[in-house]
């Protein structure tokens, strides 16, 4: 089922921000990795499907923000995304349950603290592994983030990889 509902989703996403290829290219590799490690993290396929919708339309919001705000600040893109996303997912066909968890997904991924839940926690690690490396963070912002944030074994894992500073 994953299979053929992701893509279209990923296809969707796309479109909707058609135009702007660094946002497109964010959002795909941030579902990368949280397919990755959700796949890793051994999630149930409910979670599992969560997790990569939430990976892709986490900042959602950003064309609302820029249009209404001028800027796309962590707090306008969780308050402009939300409605985008419900849309969008609902347009595909997705069940309530699911689209209103991405919502919240999506309402959230900026605040990091109280992550209890795998999906929440997952995709909070895959956007730090593509912000730290998309704004060449340093070795302080790696080990900041590695101490914060990641807490499952396959984020860590990837962080590492990603930069060997970590390690240390």
């Amino acid at each position: 089922m994953l299979r053929e509902i992701i893509p279209k989703a990923a296809l969707a996403m796309a479109a909707y921000d058609a135009g702007a290829p660094k946002r497109i290219a964010h959002f795909m590799k941030v579902w990368g990795y949280a397919r990755t490690i959700g796949q890793l993290e051994n999630l149930d396929r409910r979670t599992q499907l969560v997790l990569e919708l939430s990976a892709l339309t986490h900042d959602i919001g950003i064309k609302n923000a820029l249009e209404k705000y001028g800027d796309c600040s962590g707090e306008h893109q969780q308050e402009e995304g939300p409605p985008e996303a419900e849309k969008l997912l609902a347009e595909l066909g997705y069940p309530k349950e699911i689209v209103q968890r991405v919502c919240w997904l999506i309402a959230h991924h900026h605040i990091y603290r109280e992550m209890t839940s795998p999906d929440y926690q997952i995709l909070v690690e895959a956007d730090f592994l593509v912000n730290l490396e998309e704004n060449g963070a340093d070795t302080e912002a790696v080990r900041a983030a590695k101490e914060k944030i990641f807490r499952t074994e396959a984020g860590l894992q990837l962080l590492c990889s990603l930069f060997p500073a970590a390690q240390e």
